[in-house]
């Protein structure tokens, strides 16, 4: 397994998980506070979200192929950027599991 496979999935899992937590907080402003102006920001971050998470998920599961993750591990992994913040937990988890793993294993990473 190639180490940018590693990186290009921890970069999408950081920006999924702060355009939604971003999304959230523009909820709460638009609804719980009533703000006028969280309506059109809103609307541009869920739209980012949204496409981005699909790049997620492209992401995530070619790195779950190639980790040759269990389903149950992989789906935890591509839900994660739908619950606010789980996203830096899971990728954080999974980082150090394969940091480690390629570390263990120098030749794969040689290959690569």
């Amino acid at each position: 397994m190639k180490k940018s496979v590693l990186t290009r999935y921890r970069i999408m899992a950081y920006v999924t998980g702060v355009l939604l937590v971003l999304l959230c907080l523009g909820m709460i402003a638009k609804y719980a506070l009533g703000m006028d102006g969280a309506a059109d920001a809103t609307r541009v971050i869920a739209i980012a979200h949204g496409w981005l998470y699909v790049i997620y998920l492209v992401f995530a599961f070619d790195l779950g192929s190639k980790a040759k993750w269990p389903v149950g591990k992989q789906l935890w992994v591509l839900i994660a950027g739908t619950i606010p913040t789980a996203a830096f937990f899971v990728e954080r988890k999974v980082s150090a599991e394969l940091d480690a793993k390629v570390a263990a294993d120098g030749t794969e990473l040689a290959k690569a």
